[in-house]
């Protein structure tokens, strides 16, 4: 039986049950239902979920606030794995409440990159040379 191709981003539907379930879970992470010393003492956000095609699979981008100790957040976020699907099955009706698993979120590492890259002096040195040959030429006949 021939596959039909996958399309070349997350389907609607698959971005609406990660944007469900990512408001469970920081709601979760928010209220403090999870009784554990290293979450209790960290404020975790939670910017993004992806969902798999099939939605039996979520993976959660999480960074705590400031960025200090990652390591030691998602280490007890993947211990109390099983607690937090289900908190997010409670939350989020679906058939099957996805397997979760928490990665660290890399997209203020990619901003910072990008923020430095603008910054370079090669850069900015193009970004007034180009402006320079924008401007509209003005003299005798124009």
């Amino acid at each position: 039986m021939a596959q039909k191709p996958t399309p070349t981003g997350p389907s609607q539907r698959q971005q609406r049950v990660a944007e469900l379930i990512r408001h469970a879970l920081a709601e979760v992470l928010q209220r403090g239902d999870i009784q554990d010393p290293v979450l209790g003492t960290h404020v975790v956000t939670v910017p993004e979920v992806r969902m798999s095609p099939d939605l039996k699979l979520a993976t959660a981008y999480v960074m705590p606030l400031g960025g200090l100790d990652e390591a030691p957040v998602i280490a007890a976020l993947e211990r109390h794995r099983k607690v937090l699907r289900q908190e997010v099955a409670r939350r989020v009706n679906l058939k099957f409440a996805p397997e979760l698993r928490f990665r660290r979120d890399e997209t203020f590492d990619e901003a910072a990159r990008i923020d430095r890259l603008l910054r370079d002096e090669r850069v900015q040195r193009d970004l007034d040379h180009g402006r320079d040959d924008d401007e509209p030429e003005t003299g005798p006949g124009h």
